[in-house]
């Protein structure tokens, strides 16, 4: 059948067979799944199988774009990358902005699959209907900017999009990510390593074909609509994060007592000032640089020109670069934060993972639980720039003691070190995302839910103080949501807002474009799927669509053994209360977070006792042979 704004072709690779193979994307699955991060899980559900090591062949490395990917809707520059992962042991993803999902799209294809191992290294170089596998012997043991430079040279086109892993992926390092345009790192749960481990160093993509809409003019009018509500209703956000990027969070989240400092033991840091978005664009920001079609062009070039790292240059300093690298690890040295940001992009590391994991390192050194022979007699001690810069190229390489112990991510670090496991502030295995939940309940709850482990975007509740009450009490069903510490709604806000997250991955739309306004939120996604694709949708239909995705994500983690269990944060927020900011004292009750937890498994209609999905939850979605098969494994909740 012919598509719109699909491109409507998913490409399978076989790595171990060295055979590709195009097959036509089925209508159910556009229709039920969206696209993206919506197929990449339905995807991995059916065709990964229950209980294998997330190196085994037999796992899955799935690429995925959206409807709007190569579009002019705006922000639509992302692509999400899905296999089991190990870093949790269960559902994993990464999403990624820049160019080169677009490219994907206009070269013709929807979602790469990537089945089996490589005996030798290998990329996979795509230009429109032309597909094949490389050896890639001569770029193994390259760095991401290396192997893409060698890429563009040996294919001769200096405008090729390139995906790769650095040394990281290579060796497995957990921490290990999956970078395109030089800095956009698909980063969470490990996929660098998947990549690796199948031997796959890069995918190279040229594209000349475009994305066929159904509705151009009505399409026209929607991106008109859209961009005006945006520079209309979020004036301040959009002037604000257009100039500052995500680096303007420091302060924010400072003043709101959110700043995670010294590995989570605070939310406020002493010297947030000089880490500030403000400070960074100041002083080293030559140049703003966008993703594909996006109307903010957050990304900022950097270069550093004096001191001890003058002559770093980096794009995309975020806030999880200077927040993680700044006060998490207790460091008010701002340069060194583009550095160490920097040098993850090169070894392709994630950013999050690598930062919680020193984190962790760090306090484990300061109580013990590491020596000087464990970090091979580096000192981790609390704002050490160098000691962060050495310990990253470390991970990257797996070189000595420490390189082996930081390789492995905190949480399995953690299990070798008796007694550090308190400190690895994980959930379901999985690093969080810069945001102290303490004082931002929703949050906590977004974070312990997720479907993916410990992650701000599966969630990012900005309508807790963002949404009037009326307006939250008409889309999310109560007007209670705004009290960050009441307990009452946040399971109602969470589900809502996880569904409509599932949407923007599935579109391929940065969250970033959905923050204040309602109506961004509510007509914005019906009415440009509408006439991207043709098909008639409402917010109806996409909130149902949203909530079956995260649906299939949680029926394969509750496949792979996590429960109720698995939802909750790390103890140190329910036994440490704040002792400096504006919300000194604070503590997340875990009597409260029960009552959250137990409201979120009401609205979702999962079972309280258990957390794992009912009958009638997956059959009213349509997924009534899912039901089926977590009932013949003993994995299927009691509805009450």
């Amino acid at each position: 059948m012919e598509f719109y704004g699909w491109s409507g072709t998913i490409l399978r690779v076989n790595l171990e067979k060295g055979t590709i193979k195009k097959e036509p994307l089925k209508e159910e699955l556009a229709l039920n799944y969206v696209g993206g991060r919506g197929f990449n899980s339905k995807i991995l559900y059916d065709e990964v199988p229950q209980g294998i090591d997330p190196f085994n062949p037999e796992n899955k490395l799935i690429f995925g774009t959206g409807p709007c990917t190569g579009t002019i809707v705006p922000c639509s520059g992302r692509w999400t990358v899905t296999a089991k992962s190990p870093t949790t042991d269960a559902f994993g993803d990464a999403n990624a902005g820049g160019h080169w999902g677009a490219e994907l799209k206009w070269a013709g294809y929807d979602v790469i699959v990537f089945e089996g191992n490589s005996r030798n290294p290998v990329y996979l170089f795509i230009d429109d209907n032309n597909v094949q596998l490389a050896k890639a012997d001569d770029l193994w043991g390259l760095d991401v900017w290396e192997t893409t430079d060698a890429l563009k040279e040996k294919l001769g086109d200096p405008d090729l999009e390139v995906a790769c892993i650095g040394p990281a992926g290579e060796r497995l390092s957990l921490p290990a990510c999956v970078i395109s345009n030089y800095t956009r790192g698909a980063g969470k749960c490990g996929m660098g390593a998947v990549m690796g481990s199948k031997k796959l160093k890069a995918i190279v993509v040229r594209g000349t074909k475009g994305v066929r809409v159904a509705h151009p003019e009505e399409l026209i009018k929607v991106v008109e609509e859209s961009i005006d509500i945006l520079k209309t209703e979020d004036k301040w956000w959009f002037e604000n994060f257009s100039k500052y990027g995500t680096p303007i969070f420091v302060m924010l989240f400072q003043h709101l007592g959110a700043l995670p400092t010294y590995n989570w033991r605070e939310g406020w840091f002493e010297r947030a000032e000089e880490l500030s978005g403000e400070l960074l664009y100041n002083k080293y920001v030559k140049k703003k640089r966008a993703c594909n079609a996006c109307v903010y062009h957050c990304s900022a070039y950097c270069v550093v020109d004096e001191g001890p790292y003058a002559g770093t240059v980096g794009e995309g300093v975020e806030y999880e670069a200077t927040g993680g690298f700044g006060s998490k690890l207790g460091n008010a040295d701002l340069a060194s934060t583009i550095a160490a940001k920097t040098l993850c992009d090169k070894l392709g590391i994630d950013l999050i993972n690598c930062t919680d994991t020193l984190g962790w390192a760090m306090e484990s050194y300061e109580k013990g639980f590491l020596t000087k022979e464990d970090t091979d007699g580096l000192d981790l001690s609390w704002g050490n720039p160098d000691a962060i810069l050495e310990a990253i190229r470390r991970m990257g390489y797996r070189e000595g003691n420490l390189g082996e112990i930081l390789a492995r991510g905190s949480r399995k670090a953690a299990r070798e070190k008796k007694g550090s496991d308190y400190y690895s502030i994980t959930i379901k295995g999985q690093q969080m995302g810069l945001v102290e939940p303490r004082p931002m309940w929703a949050w906590g709850l977004g974070f312990a839910t997720s479907t993916r482990g410990g992650d701000h975007l599966r969630t990012q509740p900005a309508p807790e103080f963002m949404f009037t009450p009326e307006e939250a009490e008409k889309f999310i069903g109560t007007p209670k949501i705004s009290d960050r510490f009441g307990w009452e709604g946040k399971g109602r806000l969470v589900a809502w807002c996880q569904n409509i997250r599932a949407i923007n991955d599935s579109l391929e739309n940065c969250k970033y474009f959905f923050r204040g306004s309602p109506r961004l939120y509510v007509e914005f996604p019906a009415k440009v799927l509408t006439a991207t694709t043709g098909y008639e949708w409402t917010y109806e239909k996409v909130l149902e669509c949203g909530e079956r995705i995260y649906n299939v994500e949680k029926a394969y983690n509750v496949r792979e053994g996590l429960g109720r269990q698995d939802d909750y944060l790390p103890e140190r927020f329910y036994k440490e209360p704040l002792s400096k900011g504006p919300f000194a004292g604070t503590v997340m009750p875990k009597e409260k977070f029960d009552l959250m937890l137990e409201e979120y498994y009401k609205v979702r209609d999962w079972d309280q006792k258990t957390g794992m999905p009912t009958r009638r939850a997956l059959k009213r979605l349509g997924l009534e042979k899912i039901a089926n098969e977590l009932g013949k494994v003993g994995r299927l909740g009691k509805a009450e």
